[in-house]
């Protein structure tokens, strides 16, 4: 039996950091932000019915998808945004969902790195979800010396999303990332040895 473990945190709480060092237990891990940049790739069914809906405008010269300008036509308005979802979410779902059930008859665990598993409501996706959480502080000043963001920026951001409070009480394991790598990497490995991944 293969665990589908559904790996998740909020901006700047070191998710990414975390996700690298499955490779050291032979699990594969499956990016949700990998495939949805792969799904509007030009040619993708995607890519196609994006063109159809925003029109030639979001394309560049090389006919790739525009995203500072498509991400300005949808950041201001909801309902574009949820059309652009409403073509992007179930494509990036389809891969996630194949690749996910090919690599569980090779491997006694799966990785799906779902940035916002919660918000999406896609815990149905996975059999345990693991948080990465850190504490407010923390996650301000991460975020304000990764993208040289004002404070006020960086709690915008934040607040944008769900918190990482709510995210842990609805998490099976969670993942204190405020301290050193090599002690998240011992967390992550008894957190494997409790779900039988590892020995």
């Amino acid at each position: 039996m293969s665990v589908v473990i559904g790996l998740t945190g909020s901006i700047a709480s070191g998710k990414s950091t975390i996700s690298k060092m499955f490779k050291d237990f032979n699990i594969p891990v499956i990016d949700a932000d990998i495939i949805s940049r792969e799904v509007v790739e030009p040619g993708k069914p995607a890519y196609r019915k994006i063109v159809e809906t925003f029109g030639e405008t979001i394309l560049n010269a090389e006919r790739t998808l525009d995203r500072k300008r498509l991400g300005s036509i949808i950041f201001n308005d909801y309902e574009k945004r949820k059309q652009l979802n409403e073509i992007v979410h179930p494509e990036v779902r389809k891969q996630m969902t194949d690749q996910r059930d090919e690599l569980k008859k090779q491997h006694k665990a799966v990785v799906l790195d779902i940035p916002l598993l919660f918000e999406s409501g896609l815990q149905h996706f996975v059999d345990q979800v693991l948080l990465v959480y850190v504490d407010k502080e923390t996650q301000v000043k991460r975020l304000m010396e990764r993208d040289q963001s004002s404070l006020e920026e960086a709690e915008q951001r934040i607040k944008a999303q769900m918190s990482l409070d709510e995210k842990a009480g609805l998490a099976d394991a969670v993942i204190d990332n405020n301290g050193p790598v090599d002690a998240s990497f011992r967390q992550l490995k008894q957190i494997l040895r409790n779900w039988d991944v590892i020995q």
